[in-house]
């Protein structure tokens, strides 16, 4: 089959397409045959080595921890059939014509393959981080980088929880920022300042998505950095700020968090933003745009 494979840690540059063996479904599991595959920060760090000791790597390696796809081969005992349409995490690499399924759920058949493959480290990421805040109905969230594609999951399931959402974002996109729900403020000096012209009545928590500063700012909107919280900003634990990054939450838990957000993407409730799909020929500048922290939404490479 063919796959997105690097055999050196480096930039973009490493990532190559290569014929690899498929890989074949065990005891268990299930293979995928992969529709969409999604981009993720953590792909280019594991390819620059930044992960080792935590993600170890063995080259040549494919990278990708998201997957949607068609199930097209079912091991003895595995919880899915051939043709059911999953989405998720694989176990191994998904920029790939097929990859062996890790913690996956049906598809609603409502919901696209980019939707779908939009949502998983998305809708996890950012339900573990309010549930870390313990933001409640009725307070106030500040979210910075509102418009990228864990900010803009943020934004929606704060706001459905009942939270005034203030976002930061570029000023181009303030109007999506403000279709989610949220009250958009821009970055950069003066922000303390505009976020409290925004939300007259205080701040209770913030939660930082994009690692390009804010979070000085927003314990002196909140008064300590007791209830902010980072994904991206690995200084933080210099201001006190907790760095979530995940890995703990029971499989079964996060199942039932993606279902309940497939399930609200399918009526249309939760919207998952599409940036851009590339080929696997052009997976390199996918992550290149993931590097630079510029996307407008979820990336995804297709076979």
């Amino acid at each position: 089959m063919q796959a997105v494979v690097f055999e050196e840690f480096g930039g973009p540059e490493v990532l190559t397409v290569s014929d690899v063996p498929e890989p074949q479904a065990g005891a268990g599991q299930v293979r995928i045959k992969v529709h969409a595959a999604g981009v993720n920060p953590m792909d280019w760090k594991i390819r620059r080595g930044y992960l080792q000791g935590t993600f170890d790597v063995t080259f040549p390696a494919t990278p990708g921890v998201e997957v949607a796809g068609v199930v097209d081969q079912a091991g003895e005992g595995a919880d899915f059939a051939v043709g059911d349409e999953v989405v998720g995490w694989a176990a191994t690499g998904s920029y790939a014509e097929y990859a062996i399924a890790g913690n996956v759920t049906r598809k609603p058949a409502g919901v696209t393959w980019a939707q779908a493959v939009g949502l998983p480290v998305a809708g996890e990421t950012s339900q573990r981080v309010l549930d870390l805040l313990g933001v409640k109905s009725g307070e106030t969230l500040l979210i910075h980088g509102a418009a990228g594609a864990v900010g803009s999951v943020a934004v929606q399931l704060a706001v459905a929880a009942g939270l005034t959402v203030i976002g930061t974002a570029s000023a181009g996109n303030h109007d999506f920022v403000r279709s989610l729900g949220a009250t958009p403020v821009e970055y950069g000096d003066g922000l303390v300042d505009r976020v409290r012209a925004a939300a007259p009545q205080g701040v209770d928590a913030a939660f930082d998505t994009a690692g390009k500063g804010g979070l000085k700012e927003s314990i002196e909107l909140i008064g300590g950095p007791e209830r902010v919280a980072t994904i991206a900003d690995f200084g933080a634990a210099e201001l006190g700020v907790a760095v979530s990054s995940g890995g703990d939450t029971d499989p079964a838990q996060v199942r039932a968090g993606l279902d309940a957000q497939l399930a609200a993407a399918a009526e249309g409730k939760l919207t998952v933003r599409v940036a851009e799909t590339f080929g696997f020929a052009d997976a390199a500048k996918a992550q290149e745009i993931s590097e630079g922290g510029h996307a407008q939404g979820k990336l995804i490479v297709q076979p």
